[in-house]
């Protein structure tokens, strides 16, 4: 019996669990925090990930699960819309993709590993061979070790080397919050666009409240929530639209979020004992808009290729790599070309795609061109081609 270990009760490390117990595996999963984590800003499920979860049996609640956004617009400085499209259209969702609350998919899927052991409040401290000894002291031998730990992986750092190896800045940081529904939306989403900024308002079918996000050109490190916070007022400076009385939300948000906007690039995902799912191995960003999908499919896959092996690591983590770095460099090229496309870097940019909004809120086929526009998302999603293990 294959004992792994795996970092992170994420998106990616549930859904590892979930398959490796399928497959005949013993998983235990370490987690940092002290139970999993609730709330979160809505993701998106997409193209391939919607076959995962089928598999798994949860498409339905997942559906059941949808925020229901109906619409989104966007707006310049003093409130007036300058185009509105239908929830799907404007999230660049087709066909059955589904958007839904991180943490109610979290929640979902820790619930499908019922059973699964979970160390909760610790973290691995090392790693020497199969002997690994956790930041409690507690120390436990396990065949394999899997970081489905995150952006800032300590797993990674652990196995592989420093962050600053495999992280790379894209010159942006992103801050998503919870606010009052002020506005008295439903179901809605807003979006201001300025030189080097954008901010996004949103209401959802399950909230009484409303999700305030920012992103914005920014080489900026801060780490403290208060310098953070700084930071953030500092550059929606002048803002012009609802930003100003976003922002006086922000200090007393539970779950205020800050980070870069970041990629990972590694040439390899394993090492030896070791390897890395989800954005501790292959960040996309935000911004791709398919890091829940990334997560799930690669945790699938990875679960595959270990059962394929018979739990040889040395031939399924390469079989999984293989497999997986065409469709995550797919992924991670969308990434990279939305934001810019989110974030306009110039006052004359910010002009141009308002009047270019404009024009096209106003013609006949506006949905046909939107669907060009989405159709470079869904090519994505769907670049790869999942086994049945």
């Amino acid at each position: 019996m294959t004992n792994i270990l795996i970092s992170g009760a994420s998106i990616a490390g549930t859904t590892l669990a979930y398959w490796l117990r399928e497959y005949g595996f013993t998983p235990t999963v370490v987690e940092r925090a002290s139970e999993v984590r609730e709330g979160g800003y809505k993701v998106d499920i997409r193209g391939a990930a919607l076959d995962v979860v089928e598999r798994m049996g949860l498409l339905e609640r997942i559906r059941s699960l949808r925020t229901d956004v109906r619409t989104g617009s966007v707006v310049d400085g003093a409130g007036r819309q300058v185009a509105s499209m239908d929830g799907d259209s404007f999230g660049g969702r087709v066909h059955q993709d589904a958007e839904l609350h991180r943490g109610d998919l979290t929640r979902l899927l820790h619930e499908a590993t019922s059973g699964v052991e979970y160390i909760f409040g610790d973290s691995i401290a090392s790693i020497d061979g199969t002997r690994v000894t956790f930041d409690s002291g507690l120390v436990r031998h396990f065949d394999l070790v899997v970081g489905a730990d995150g952006l800032h992986s300590n797993t990674r750092a652990l196995a592989f080397g420093p962050e600053d190896r495999y992280v790379r800045d894209m010159g942006y940081n992103v801050s998503i919050f919870s606010v009052p529904n002020h506005l008295g939306l439903d179901r809605e989403e807003l979006t201001y666009v300025g030189p080097g900024r954008t901010a996004l308002l949103y209401s959802t079918r399950q909230d009484a409240g409303a999700k305030a996000m920012f992103l914005w050109q920014s080489d900026d490190k801060a780490r403290e929530r208060a310098e953070q916070q700084r930071t953030l007022a500092a550059a929606y400076t002048g803002s012009g639209w609802e930003v100003p009385r976003l922002l006086e939300g922000m200090a007393d948000a539970p779950d205020f979020y800050y980070d870069s906007l970041s990629q990972v690039r590694m040439d390899s995902w394993h090492a030896g004992r070791v390897a890395l799912i989800g954005d501790a191995a292959y960040c996309a960003s935000p911004a791709s808009g398919q890091g829940t999908s990334l997560a799930l499919v690669g945790a699938y896959v990875l679960a595959g290729e270990l059962k394929r092996a018979a739990g040889d690591h040395t031939a399924a983590f390469p079989a999984y790599e293989a497999r997986m770095r065409p469709f995550v460099e797919a992924n991670q090229a969308l990434g990279t070309g939305n934001i810019k496309r989110m974030v306009m870097a110039t006052p004359f940019q910010v002009r141009m795609s308002m009047i270019m909004l404009r024009v096209v809120n106003l013609l006949p086929g506006k949905d046909r061109i939107m669907a060009k526009v989405v159709e470079p998302i869904h090519r994505a999603a769907t670049a790869i081609d999942l086994p049945s293990y």
